[in-house]
């Protein structure tokens, strides 16, 4: 008995013990790392407020090595006691971190990007900051228990060098091309986490607010849809062997242009070809033999795969406000052979760049359909830190299937792009460019002379940790994407070889 009593003292000891030192813990937290924050809060409570005091938590970016640096967070403005939200990077992933602005009900509310489609999290009441200590204390704890919403800060898988040298990318092209917008995505295949993701033209966090257009605000990666064109060969290509209708090595007559329910379908040149094997439909980049695998599969396996297994014309899920699924209603609806014909070479269907990265992925990461995002953990003020779980992805390609498709477009690398003078020497790197005609609202049809310029690529091939997608409206001066994107993918290529020290793998 008197051992069960004495058991009983110490438990109750340790646990006395350990709510002294989660206690004195918090003081510290509230009284000398805060202190002068609230101090500062405090005295400008002696002041009338026009408007609610804005109090919110932080965004961090995540190096390579997984330092946190961040991204925005709430700083004193001159010599006045109110704090407003500050962006450290200035424009850096500016339409991803979005900002921070008054809403109609005279509340500062998260606007655009992350600060928008986490805004519960990061936002704070006034009633958090002077709360009685106790109060918050088990108040806090009572939450976490009860599965009761709460805040916190925001931790991303942006990786803060990758994103500048994208962007930078990115503004060299623009200076070089003249596009109406470009863009770019650089993201983990296997996870779906994104280490960048980047739109031109951009704009300065910290003066949002002299901004003209307000377009600028949004990111079109994730808000936009668009004929993405031969970029999408490939998911035909694996579509075709995964189902059994092609194999790596099937042949077909090339005869540069055929007739499909009336509508005539040429290859970008009108060349024929003659008898020639799958691999030329990706080297050439041949539409006459992406329809023929459209061909070969007929309309209700095409559906299938790209509807079902790649989900284009579906949301991603990114953690990104305002995404817009693909239109495809012409191959959900409609059985006639040109429309899955022309959907084989990347037109006539639209979708976002964002489902264009999560489809392509497929084929980098043995044909898993994962979901692509920002944020990889919440770090809560109760001082809890929660990793986000995303999901393993459905398999959605034959392992086989997509080890043939990267063997194919590797070999474009090898061979075909810029006659495989561009390809590097220790490394495997498989890529496609895309070159699409771009639709006319007003007139009907296409634009003659306004194309669409992609370019998407993974590496190392047969175990890729990166995938790399780029694209732009209307460049000028060039009409193959071939020309205007390989040499900024390659610089992308090299600098993430190098700065992560990526092993190489020939």
């Amino acid at each position: 008995m008197a051992n069960r009593f004495v058991g009983r003292i110490r438990v109750l000891t340790l646990l006395c013990a350990l709510a002294a030192c989660v206690i004195v813990g918090r003081l510290y937290v509230l009284q000398i790392m805060n202190g002068s924050m609230y101090e500062e809060r405090a005295q400008a409570q002696l002041t009338p407020q026009t408007s609610p005091l804005l109090d919110r938590n932080e965004i961090y970016f995540t190096d390579k090595d997984g330092n946190p640096w961040t991204a925005a967070l709430m700083d004193q403005v001159g010599t006045t006691s109110e704090y407003k939200r500050v962006y450290p990077g200035g424009s850096l992933a500016a339409q991803e971190l979005g900002f921070v602005a008054y809403n109609n009900d005279n509340t500062q509310k998260g606007r655009y990007g992350l600060e928008r489609y986490y805004d519960q999290t990061l936002a704070r009441t006034d009633d958090d900051l002077y709360t009685n200590f106790f109060v918050e204390l088990f108040g806090k704890a009572q939450s976490v228990l009860s599965g009761e919403p709460q805040t916190g800060s925001v931790i991303t898988s942006i990786e803060p060098a990758v994103q500048g040298e994208l962007e930078r990318t990115l503004a060299g092209y623009d200076d070089t091309w003249h596009p109406q917008l470009s863009g770019g995505v650089i993201m983990d295949p296997q996870t779906g986490e994104i280490y960048a993701m980047a739109v031109a033209p951009t704009f300065d966090l910290n003066s949002f607010n002299t901004q003209t257009d307000p377009l600028i605000y949004a990111n079109p990666l994730v808000e936009n849809v668009f004929e993405m064109g031969s970029i999408l060969k490939p998911l035909t290509m694996a579509a075709g062997i995964d189902s059994g209708a092609i194999t790596p090595t099937t042949t077909y007559n090339d005869t540069g242009c055929i007739t499909v329910d009336t509508k005539k379908i040429c290859n970008y040149d009108g060349v024929a070809r003659g008898v020639i094997p799958m691999q030329q439909i990706l080297s050439q980049s041949l539409n006459v033999g992406a329809s023929f695998i459209a061909t070969q599969m007929g309309p209700s396996v095409m559906r299938d795969y790209f509807l079902n297994h790649y989900d284009l014309g579906t949301e991603t899920g990114i953690d990104l406000p305002g995404e817009v699924h693909g239109l495809v209603d012409n191959i959900a609806n409609d059985d006639r052979q040109v429309e899955f014909d022309t959907a084989s070479f990347g037109q006539g269907i639209a979708i976002s760049p964002i489902e264009t990265v999560r489809a392509l992925a497929v084929l980098a990461n043995g044909g898993k359909l994962v979901t692509p995002h920002l944020a990889t953990a919440i770090r809560y003020d109760t001082g809890v830190e929660r990793t986000l779980t995303w999901g393993d992805g459905e398999q959605v390609l034959k392992p086989q299937t997509v080890t043939d498709v990267t063997r194919m477009l590797t070999t474009v690398v090898d061979t075909a792009l810029a006659n495989g003078d561009i390809k590097l020497e220790h490394y495997s790197v498989a890529a496609k460019t895309g070159t699409a005609q771009i639709a006319n609202p007003a007139g009907g049809g296409y634009y003659s002379d306004r194309f669409l310029h992609s370019f998407f690529g993974y590496f190392p091939s047969y175990n890729a940790r990166f995938i790399v997608f780029l694209f732009a409206v209307d460049p000028k001066g060039a009409p193959y994407a071939s020309q205007t994107w390989a040499q900024p993918f390659f610089s992308l290529t090299k600098f993430l070889l190098n700065y992560y020290n990526v092993a190489p793998d020939r």
